[in-house]
Formats: structure tokens, sequence, C-alpha cells
């Protein structure tokens, strides 16, 4: 399983619940099965590590995202990728509209397909540290409810 996590700017929340998942899915029998990677709908940070408060908020939790790097979604994305998890409605309209033709990767808000009440994962980089923490929050119950999910459909990642 080959999963997308995108946002705008991929400096704060996709690259976030990018290092996320992965560290939960370490815990797993599920970490050779699933792959993850984050990207942007834009292009203003290409090549940038993630935002310093994203990269603070993390290493506080004992995630390292410094090695992270800003990209923008591409063509490729639609069929090297099963699913392009989006951080927010807006995010979920431009990742359709970018598809191509033929793409066979499937789109939806992270937080439902993680299973989560809550739709949107609210932008905190006009914000400051707690806005931050708060995000790092519910995306630790997503990365949580992506892991759950895939144990069901992949078999028991335990």
């Amino acid at each position: 399983m080959r999963l997308l996590v995108a946002c705008l700017g991929n400096i704060c929340r996709s690259p976030t619940a990018e290092g996320l998942i992965r560290h939960r899915l370490e815990a797993t029998s599920l970490a050779d099965r699933v792959t993850v990677d984050s990207a942007g709908t834009g292009d203003w940070h290409v090549g940038q590590p993630p935002d310093r408060r994203s990269i603070a908020c993390a290493t506080g939790h004992g995630i390292d995202l410094s090695g992270l790097r800003a990209r923008q979604i591409g063509p490729s994305d639609f069929h090297e990728f099963d699913w392009l998890l989006c951080a927010d409605s807006a995010n979920l309209r431009d990742v359709r509209k970018l598809a191509p033709k033929g793409a066979s990767a499937q789109s939806a808000l992270l937080l439902e397909w993680a299973g989560l009440d809550q739709r949107e994962v609210p932008d905190p980089y006009t914000g400051d540290a707690h806005q931050f923490e708060r995000v790092w929050a519910l995306l630790e119950r997503a990365a949580d409810g992506v892991v759950a999910r895939l144990a069901r459909e992949l078999g028991d990642g335990r």
C-alpha cells in the first residue's frame, strides 16, 4: 500500500503526518508493506525542510522530520500511490483537479480516511507553537486510525 499525504505547501501538516504515520507503522508488521510520503499542491516551498515549528514540535515528541524536503504533487503520484490523503477540503479539491486522465490513485480527506469524526486538519502556518501542538495531537489520532485501517485491510499490523 502506498499513501501520499497532501497539504498546501508540504512544510507543516503533511510532513508531520508522514513522520507520525511512519513512526506508528514501524511498531507493526506493516512497516515493510506500506510506503508513506507527502507532497504539497503548491510549489512555494519545494526543496525546503518542514517549517521549523513542525520540526520542533515533532522533535519534542521523539520524531525527526528534519530530513524531509517539500515537493509538489506531480502527475506520476497519481499512478505511484494508492491513496492521496488530503489535510483539508481545499487540498482535496485541488488534488482532484490535478489528477491526470487514467489516474489510478484514489483521493480522500486524511481524517475521514483514518476514521476520525473531524474532517479537516487546520493549517498552523500562521499560528504559534500551541497551534502546532494541537495539530500534532490531531495527527497522532489520525496516524493511529491509519494504522488500524491498514491492519484491517492488509492483515494484522501488531
